[in-house]
Parts: C-alpha cells; structure tokens; sequence
C-alpha cells in the first residue's frame, strides 16, 4: 500500500461568517458545527469553543481529540465503519489538517477522563496545548445510558474531524509525505538483507467503556489480525474508551502513531517494516491466552527477526503485555515492549502490575503517579466538579484559589505508552 499524507499547516482558528481555510487559518462557523452535532437525538445541547496554544484555557473532561482528515482522491471516505462505507483505507491521498484538532468534552461518565491545559505547568506535558483546538463539549439528554452517552459524544467529534478535514478539499499541501509497505513477498525480496520488524499494537478493550473501533467494529469483537501500517495512518482505528486519560491512545494518536512514522523512516536502510499486528486486551485468563496466542503466531508466520509492542492502560493490561511478550520471545523473536509506570508518587512501588524475564528490553513513558501542580486558568471549557473524582485525582486536592494537585495520570497524553508525549530521560 501506497500512502500519501498531505500536510494543511493550520496556524490559527477563529470563528467566522463561512467555514473555511484561508492563509492558514482555520476558520469556523459556528451553526454548520452546531447543526451538524445536534442531528444525534442524544444531544440536548453543544457548546462550541475554541483553544489556542498559550491561552488561559484548560479543557476538561476530555472524551477524544481527533485530527481533520479528507481522502481527496477516491470514493472511500475517513473513519470508515463508522460514518463513511466499510472500504479499506490506507492508500491514495489524505489531506491532514497539521496543527488543528477536534476536542470533545461532556459530562464525566467513566472518571477516567482528563485534562488538557493550553499554558502553564499542565501544558508541559501534553502535546495538544500545542495545538489549534475546536472544542465540542456536549450535553446529551437525561437518563442516557452511560454507553450511549459516550457513544454520541465520541461520534459527534468524528462527524465535525470530517467536515472540517472536508474544507481542505482543492487546497495544495505545505509538505507532502509518501510511506509505502510491499505486499509480504515482494518486501522480503525487496529487503533480503534487513532484518524484518513488525509492531505489535495492543488496543484497549477491557469492558464496557474500554472501546476501541477497528473499522467500526469494537476491538473486543475481534481476533489479532494484521494490517498494513498505512491504515493506521489513514483512519482506521478509532478511540471509543475511558481509561486513564496519562495514557489513553485517542483517535488523534492512533492517526498519528509515532511508532509507525518511526519505523518508516528506518524501513530500507535500517529494518525492512513488514507490518502491524493488532490484538486486543482482555478481562477473562482464556481471552488474554487466545489473543497473546494468536499475537505469537502471527509473529512468527511473517518471519520476523524483532517486534515492537505497545500498550495501552495500566494494570489488568499489563498481564497481556507480559504474555505477548513472553510468548512472541519464545518463538526466538527480539521484542521491545513500551508501558508507562505507575511507581507511587515517590517511584519507588513496583511499576507494573505483571513480569518476566523475557521482558528485558522496556521502553517506559514515565510514571504516572507523579504529583504536578496546576494553577487556576481564566477560562474552564467542560467542568470542573469531578475533578477530584478522576483517575489522578484525590480528595482535597483543589484549593480554595482553584490550584490543583494531582497525578500525571489526569492530564491526557503525559505518559502514552506509544510515546507520543513530552517526556524525556536524564541523567543525574
């Protein structure tokens, strides 16, 4: 498959007569966004907002954070499954609108939902303060059903990524990049001499509100499969979960998955990339042996000589980490695994939930637990009752000037075990 992703630079957003880009400038009426929204009947209400990079703003609850993308050169639409037909993704032309993003907020339901502040220490550890930010937060009818309710809130993000990625159409790209991956055979021969790497991308799917969609299909649904790298690039995977928001994939990160760009950029000099391997993360033990039992296989059918393997969450996940870790090392296959830690909020507690001996190559984003203090911002998008209340939060831990003291764990992005965040090793 052959991927061209055409970079949009979007330097600033405001509201506007007409719905448009002009002079890199996103520009956003608010009735075609509210209009949109409101076709959900779950929807009583749509508070449209916007948040730039450097402003008083802090976002919360945040549900997902979705970049606006438009397929420009065929009939398969973005965010296929879900509001486009189920056709396969990851070839052509997409348009990226590079430094916009859709941000979605609502009533707190899984109280593992997070933080994005736009300045300040909190915007040290998130990559979306750096972005230029429509935010939906959205009130759906009373007595909804906790699923529905997400559902709704997380669809109506989708629905507006679209139609804004759609106002790009006819645009030329500020910078073009092409990522392409050979069928299995012809990459082999193309690379005989590289050793063959595969990523391994655990989703989260760990019960009700712990979804992700793979082409629209919730990951709990499925066994492990592979894909080509591009798809991942180009929409194919969803974020539709609430867990803890230091280390949630949203949407924006699947489309944006560092792991994959990393590894492009070596493929045909340093590794020959061959694929992606997606598997899901289990509540029951004979549903976690099953998925890390097909991980294992399908690693060692494409011949690999290493594998890369992400997680997504903490705790109960931690034992398919170890498990497609183990069982991927014990068909002779090199693996690197890549978690955050949660140590304590003095790092000195056991940092993952499970362990073995195989796993001793690990690439951590940090520990989650760590305490960050967060000054008060003029403007709240969302509400701040729960603050307390979220993964991260404690009570007690709002003073009476509105500072807060709470964990990494709350702010969205601080530890994402794909690394897609700001923080960094040093040495003392």
């Amino acid at each position: 498959m052959r991927l061209e992703l055409r970079d949009i630079l979007i330097k600033n957003i405001q509201f506007g007569d007409v719905s448009e880009i002009k002079n890199h400038t996103l520009y956003v009426n608010r009735q075609d966004i509210e209009s949109l929204v409101m076709e959900d009947e779950h929807i009583k209400e749509v508070l449209i907002d916007i948040a730039r990079p450097g402003e008083e703003v802090r976002i919360t609850p945040v549900k997902d954070v979705i970049e606006p993308r438009v397929k420009i050169d065929s009939d398969t639409g973005m965010f296929p499954g879900v509001i486009s037909k189920v056709r396969t993704v990851g070839t052509g032309k997409t348009n990226v609108l590079k430094g916009s993003a859709v941000v979605t907020s609502g009533r707190i339901v899984g109280f593992q939902e997070g933080i994005i502040d736009m300045t300040g220490e909190g915007a040290k550890y998130t990559p979306f303060s750096e972005t230029n930010n429509l935010v939906l937060v959205c009130h759906c009818h009373d007595q909804i059903k906790a699923q529905d309710h997400e559902k709704s809130v997380r669809l109506a993000g989708i629905k507006v990524a679209n139609f804004i990625g759609e106002l790009s159409i006819g645009l030329e790209p500020d910078q073009v990049a092409v990522y392409e991956t050979l069928p299995l055979l012809q990459n082999i021969l193309k690379y005989p001499d590289l050793p063959k790497v595969a990523y391994v991308q655990m989703l989260q799917s760990q019960g009700l509100l712990h979804d992700t969609h793979v082409y629209g299909v919730d990951a709990k649904n499925i066994i492990p499969t592979i894909l080509y790298p591009t798809e991942l690039m180009d929409g194919a995977i969803m974020s539709g979960n609430c867990v803890s928001a230091c280390d949630k994939n949203t949407t924006y990160h699947h489309q944006n998955n560092c792991v994959v760009h990393d590894l492009y950029k070596k493929h045909g000099t340093e590794i020959n990339f061959v694929g992606v391997i997606i598997t899901n993360e289990n509540v029951y033990l004979a549903d976690k042996e099953r998925s890390s039992d097909w991980t294992a296989k399908l690693a060692e059918f494409l011949g690999v000589d290493g594998v890369i393997i992400s997680q997504e969450g903490f705790g109960n996940p931690d034992t398919d980490l170890i498990m497609n870790c183990k069982k991927i090392e014990e068909k002779g296959i090199d693996t690197v695994i890549i978690t955050d830690e949660y140590a304590g909020r003095d790092g000195a507690s056991q940092p993952l939930a499970d362990a073995d001996e195989k796993a001793n190559a690990v690439v951590t984003g940090g520990n989650a637990n760590e305490l960050v203090i967060l000054k008060p911002m003029k403007k709240v998008m969302g509400h701040m009752e729960f603050i307390d209340k979220i993964a991260g939060g404690f009570n007690g831990n709002v003073a009476e000037d509105g500072t807060i003291t709470i964990e990494l764990q709350a702010i969205i992005g601080a530890t994402n075990e794909i690394g897609f965040n700001k923080l960094s090793a040093r040495d003392y």
